[in-house]
Order: C-alpha cells, then structure tokens, then sequence
C-alpha cells in the first residue's frame, strides 16, 4: 500500500461531474468546416505545408514542425483547404492566430500511415514520431511529448500519470480511462521505456471510484509489473502536477526547479493514450475526447475533431436559451471564449455553456479584510494578499520579491475571498504587465546594441579608410622619395664624368706645358748627338732586360 502525502491548502468547490460522467464517448458530427490554428502547443508555430485550393486526406501534414521546440499540426479529416490566415482561436488574449480553414469533403479518406511496435524503434525514431505526430501534453500545458521523454542527465525513478480530474464539470479523462484503460497503460509503459523510470504510479481522485477499478484491472490483465492506480484525496488543486507528485512520492518540487531534477516525470492519461496511438496505429493527433456541459440539454464527452467550430459541437448537446458565452476549461482555471466560431484545439479538454443559473454576476468587491483565508488554500503557500496590495499598486517588483511566478492561477485564492476579491485577476495582469516590460527592455537593449554595433562599425570604417589613405600617401611619398633619390644618383655621376673630363683636360694642359721647348729648330749637329743619346739609351735598356732579347733571337723564322 503506497503511502500517500499532503499539500499545502486546496478547496473543495462543488464538482458537477456527473451530469456528463454517466454516458460513454460518442464521436461528433462531421462538422461544416474546420479552423485548424496552427500554434496549439508550446514552442514555435508550425509552417504551414499546403496552399488554398489544395485537396488533403485525413492525417495529412498541413503545419510542419519548426525548430527544435515544436510539433506538427495535421488535417483532421479530407477535404479542401479554403483559406490560410488569421482567425480568432481559444485563448484568453482574444487575440488572432494563423489558421488553415479546410471544407470536409464528407469521406473521411486516411493518408497512409504505418504503426509499429515501439520496441522495434531505437528511442530517437519514436520521438521523432511523436514529434510528426503532433502528440502534446493533453492535461492543459500542451508541451511537445517528444521534448519531455527525453530523460537527459536525470534519473527518472517515477512516471506519474495524471488521472486526477480536479477541476469541476471536466470529466473527459474519467470516461477516458474507464473506457481505453488498457491502451493508456501500454503507452505508458512505451513513456517508461524512454525514460528509463523504475515505476509508473498512476494517480486517481477518489470520486472516480470506476475509473481507478477499470485502470487496476488493466493492470493486472496487461500483467503491467512495477505499475500501480492509486486513489488520491479529492481536492482541488489536486490534479496539478506539482501537487500530485507531492500526494503521490512526497517530493516537494520547489519553484524554480524541474520535476525530473527529482526524478519525477508527469503526464496526463490522455497523452500517454495519444502516445500509444500514435506509434503503434501511426495515428497522428487529429481528435481529442471533450466533455460539453453547462446550459446544455444532454451534456456529454465527444470524440472532436480538431478544429471543429465550437458553436457546431455545443449544438449537438442541444444548447439551451440563455446562454450567454462559453467557457473552456473548468470553472476555475478557464477562460471565456472570443467567439463561438472558434476551432477546438488539442488544449480543449470541456466547453461549458455560461448562463446565469449557473454562473451568476459575481458580487461587489470589498476591501481585503486581512482575513488570510487565500493564505490558507495557496497550494503555492504564497501570500495572495500581499500579492494583491502590490499588483494593485503596480509595485511588480514587489510582487515578484514575493515570488508571483509561483502562483498556478489555480483561483483557490478567489474562490475563498469573502471580500469577493478577483485575486487571479490581479495576478494575470500584473504577470502581464511584467512580460510585457520585459519584452520592451529586451527591445530597448536589442535596440541600443544595434545601435552600438552600428556606431562601432562607423567608427571602424571610418579608420579603415582613414587607414587605405594613409597607406596611399605613404606609397606616394616613398615613390617621390625613390624618384629623387634616382635623380640624384643620376645628377651625381654626370657631375663626376665632368669632374673627370675637367681632370684630365688639366693633366693635359699641365703635359703640354711641360713639354720641352727647345728641341724645335735644332741643327744637324745637335740633332745627331740627340740620336747618338737615344741609340745609347736603347742599349743600355737591351742589357737590362736580355730576356726581351733573347725573345727576339728565338722568333720563328718567317716563312
């Protein structure tokens, strides 16, 4: 017997599930068109794959995954795409979203697919499936499957799967597990075998005394081992995943800290049953089970078709007259519809038609009395009050110095105010006005770093030029200086020939002036004592030098 755990605070707000709990799933009626967003997960939209006028079968791809945080978005039946462009959708914003609109052509026609058993697939081409698949969390976070069933560097000792159902009228995962128990656990065990977790322990609120009989059965007729169903205590907010990780084990997941740090993963029981279908039919997420309740004459859960327009789905449980909006989700955690003609999308888990016998005005806030009832229900364990003063003074540092983030919204907090204070709503702006700050500082610094950047780049083109031109003048003067420094050289050696030819003319002159001046008009007399002189000399250099003569004595003789 496991032993179970408590959380901080929780309410007990009245339930109102068996007004659609007691008849099983039925599949809607094919609806007149379908508005398919194409961002119905967490990460990057998807990219749209098909143009207008194209024809697609039932399963075909239309919205490509986009980047490493994503999943796909598919046709959920055959037909015709009308348009693709901005359209209302299901979120609190109210604001448009990129849609594929496409008109059913009635056959329901399936693009091939093939399933497999997961293990025959390595662990890397099962998460690339659920990935094309379009598999995402299903208990309202809608986070791509594939991303959390990679274990990473943590050990994970426990896979929890979500059954708890706190919130009131949503009955879905209910008839959910009563009816498809067997397939929800083999995908879970499919979860354990990526994760590498010891045991699966499948959490269950103590009000759905038929769904934990039918998931314990399965367990033992799947001859699951290491696998348990347990009822936990009916509490809201029981179902969230920190507060069913603390019931179930006893790990306190503290803010700002991951499940699986703890060894903890969490998933809803329709994902793990998405899951399953998906690789072993090779079933993309084309519908979920919705329960449709409230002003409506025969609330029930419907297996939807993804993109079917809410006004169609709540006519077929008979709508009733004085209905004044829809809300998706629970009473507690939804939100109100923009407009009926909005697509269910994979985060649709209950419609429930507004009236006022249901959900009359709310009364007149008064002033907070300090009573710290929404102190004591704070599953967070944060103090709403304080909360309050400072997302009502707009003091939003403040509020996060008393750790807004942590706040789930569960509206446990309003639910007990006797101020009738809208608490959640303080909670939603001031988170808002915060990320919206935050958006403008990221774009004010973006902003500035261009800025920057650009400033330094004129700068540095600025030297580069200032640096070309220094470059040039440089080579400019080193080439003036070469050219003078040649003409200089030049200039020096005629300079030198003319000192040389002025040289020698001087040597000339100066030969010529010492030239004898009386050897002109000699008389025979004189002149033969000159010859007798020259014939001596010539002689007495013959005997100074006999090797000449004897040259001479050794010519060859002449032929």
């Amino acid at each position: 017997m496991r032993q179970l755990h408590r959380f901080h605070g929780g309410v007990h707000p009245p339930t109102n599930k068996t007004q659609s709990s007691e008849t099983p799933i039925i599949a809607s009626a094919m609806p007149s068109k379908l508005v398919i967003p194409l961002h119905q997960h967490v990460g990057n939209i998807a990219r749209p794959v098909v143009s207008v006028g194209e024809h697609v079968l039932k399963g075909q791809v239309i919205g490509k995954a986009d980047g490493r945080l994503s999943s796909a978005v598919h046709a959920s039946t055959s037909g015709t795409i009308a348009t693709i462009g901005y359209s209302k959708v299901a979120h609190p914003s109210g604001m448009d979203d990129l849609c594929v609109t496409l008109i059913p052509d009635g056959k329901d026609e399936w693009v091939a697919n093939l399933g497999a058993d997961y293990r025959e697939l390595s662990h890397t081409d099962i998460r690339h499936r659920l990935r094309d698949a379009g598999v995402v969390g299903l208990g309202g976070a809608v986070f791509p499957s594939d991303m959390k069933l990679y274990g990473g560097k943590h050990q994970i000792k426990t896979l929890v799967l979500n059954g708890a159902e706190c919130e009131p009228y949503i009955t879905c995962d209910d008839r959910l597990m009563r009816e498809r128990a067997a397939e929800i656990l083999l995908g879970a065990e499919m979860m354990r075998d990526l994760l590498h977790a010891e045991e699966v322990v499948v959490g269950i609120e103590d009000n759905k005394p038929e769904a934990l009989a039918a998931m314990q059965q399965a367990i033992v007729d799947g001859k699951h081992a290491r696998m348990e169903a347990v009822a936990v205590p009916t509490v809201y907010p029981g179902g969230g995943a920190k507060q069913l990780i603390r019931v179930l084990t006893g790990i306190e997941v503290a803010a700002g800290v991951r499940s699986t740090e703890m060894g903890v993963q969490c998933f809803n029981v329709a994902t793990a049953y998405s899951a399953y279908r998906a690789i072993s039919y090779g079933e993309p997420m084309l519908s979920r089970v919705v329960t449709v309740t409230g002003n409506v004459e025969r609330p029930q859960n419907y297996e939807v078709l993804l993109g079917t327009p809410v006004a169609e789905l709540v006519a077929q449980a008979g709508l009733k007259s004085g209905t004044q909006g829809y809300i998706m989700g629970g009473p507690m955690m939804g939100f109100l519809l923009p407009s009926d003609q909005v697509g269910v999308v994979k985060a649709t888990n209950c419609i429930i038609a507004t009236a006022p016998t249901l959900f009359p005005a709310p009364a007149p806030t008064m002033p907070c009395i300090r009573c710290t009832r929404c102190a004591e229900v704070c599953p967070a364990e944060l103090q709403p009050q304080e909360l309050h003063w400072f997302a009502k003074a707009r003091e939003f540092g403040k509020a996060q110095d008393y750790h807004l983030f942590d706040c789930i919204e569960c509206g446990a907090c309003s639910y007990v105010c006797p101020s009738n204070i809208p608490l959640v709503q303080y909670y939603r702006y001031a988170k808002s006005e915060i990320w919206a700050r935050e958006r403008d500082k990221t774009a004010a610094d973006t902003a500035r770093q261009r800025h920057e950047y650009r400033q330094f780049r004129l700068e540095r083109e600025k030297q580069e030029k200032a640096e070309k031109l220094a470059q040039k003048e440089r080579a400019a003067l080193l080439a003036k200086q070469q050219a003078d420094a040649a003409a200089a050289t030049a200039n020096t050696d005629e300079d030198a020939q003319a000192r040389i030819q002025a040289a020698m003319a001087r040597v000339q002159a100066q030969h010529d002036a010492t030239q004898p001046r009386n050897t002109a008009n000699l008389t025979p007399e004189q002149q033969a004592k000159i010859d007798e002189i020259e014939a001596r000399r010539a002689h007495i250099q013959e005997l100074a030098h006999p090797e000449a003569d004897l040259d001479k004595h050794h010519e060859p003789p002449k032929e």
